[in-house]
């Protein structure tokens, strides 16, 4: 134990010294701050936000008058009412003195609404906002006429209630795009901090520190000191990332934009402390097939490739979470939150979702735990014999014979 402690605190000291790891979570922290200040920045240079011109020209008094009423609605538009043609319209859109202009006129039986700007590439169609406030002004005008009683008024205006139901027995609750964002923040999270350990153990092997720390101490200790090492420093860097994103979306956006965009209601202490978990066994997972792979390269330019069969599947991983997120209460969601190389991207948003069950919990982190002693069995065999091999390049075939040689 006291070998392992060793190795895990020169492992976390030379990861906290490296210039690139420095460097790294410098510009990540920076990004993450100018990123949640880009709206202030935006508004700052524009002068705040400043409400559309819109000209609004009824010459036939169609509306009889009360357009006054759009002109006093807070839709987000500085609203005027005038007379116009359509050149003059143009000019004054030519000028920036207007953005927009409505005109209305009466066409046989239909009522044509045009609505005028610049160009029309970047648009869907006509706001909604205003196409919603024009028919309900023009249907209270005629409403009016007839001097219906207020009974017989509520009668023709009911309040439609409308609520979204499903047939599935499950239901996900919370905002997918948190979730998916949040599962993009810890793949990557656990996939970097994986990837630190093939790099490492690489480049001591390349500086021949390595041959120093095989005599001095078993394969089996190298192996659990440096992922447990590198685990700890890429779990706290991975906690100021997420404080610093969390205090900068607090500090710099506005309430009501953050709540829209992220939904963090869901977001409870049972979550967090999964999550950590799930981080840990993940990391665990891919750092110790890392190991492996990093121990049967000589080289540091071959590492790359030596590692693309586990990068594949990490990614295959991935997006088998990432994907089956869209369709919370399928069966495939269900199998990505058990099966081991995506259930630490998807069972803590499954767990966010409130679907899963305490059952699938314990059943998702057994085989986890399963996966990571096989896979640490294979990769400290392996990793003991590879790791003093330089010069050669080990094929999958060597792999299978080391692994297959009961002498180690």
């Amino acid at each position: 134990m006291r070998d392992i402690i060793t190795v895990m605190k020169f492992t976390m000291k030379d990861m906290v010294k490296r210039k690139s790891f420095i460097i790294s979570t410098l510009i990540i922290l920076i990004l993450i701050v100018i990123g949640f200040n880009i709206p202030n920045i935006i508004k700052n240079i524009t002068g705040g936000e400043q409400e559309s011109k819109l000209l609004i020209v009824d010459d036939e008094n169609i509306f009889e008058g009360n357009l006054e009423i759009i002109q006093q609605a807070d839709l987000g538009y500085d609203i005027e009412l005038g007379k116009a043609t359509f050149d003059e319209i143009k000019a004054k859109i030519e000028k920036s003195e207007i953005d927009a202009a409505i005109i209305v006129e009466k066409q046989e039986n239909d009522i044509k609404i045009r609505y005028i700007v610049e160009d029309t590439t970047m648009m869907n169609g006509v706001p909604e906002d205003l196409i919603k406030s024009i028919n309900t002004l023009y249907t209270n005008i005629q409403i009016n006429k007839l001097g219906l009683t207020e009974a017989e008024l509520e009668s023709i205006t009911p309040n439609f209630v409308f609520n979204l139901e499903q047939t599935a027995d499950e239901k996900a609750n919370g905002n997918i795009f948190t979730m998916m964002l949040l599962s993009i923040v810890l793949f990557y999270a656990i996939y970097f901090c994986a990837y630190q350990v093939s790099s490492s153990i690489t480049t001591e092997k390349t500086s021949k520190i390595m041959e120093t720390l095989v005599t001095s101490t078993s394969p089996r200790t190298i192996v659990l000191g440096k992922t447990i090492g590198i685990g700890i420093v890429g779990l706290l860097q991975m906690i100021l990332i997420i404080g610093t994103a969390l205090i900068s979306a607090k500090a710099f956006l506005d309430p009501e934009l953050l709540n829209s965009v992220l939904d963090m209601s869901n977001i409870t202490l049972y979550l967090g402390i999964i999550t950590i978990i799930y981080f840990i066994l993940g990391y665990a997972e891919y750092s110790l097939l890392y190991a492996l792979t990093g121990s049967t390269v000589s080289k540091p330019e071959d590492i790359n490739a030596a590692n693309q069969p586990v990068a594949l599947l990490a990614v295959i991983g991935f997006y088998l979470s990432y994907f089956t997120m869209m369709n919370p209460t399928s069966s495939l969601n269900l199998f990505a939150s058990l099966f081991p190389i995506s259930s630490p991207f998807c069972m803590p948003f499954r767990i966010m979702m409130g679907i899963a069950t305490v059952k699938d919990v314990i059943i998702s982190i057994i085989i986890l735990l399963a996966t990571i002693l096989i896979v640490a069995q294979i990769a400290i065999k392996i990793y003991s014999q590879a790791i003093i091999n330089y010069g050669t390049k080990i094929s999958f075939k060597d792999i299978i014979k080391m692994y297959k040689n009961k002498n180690v």
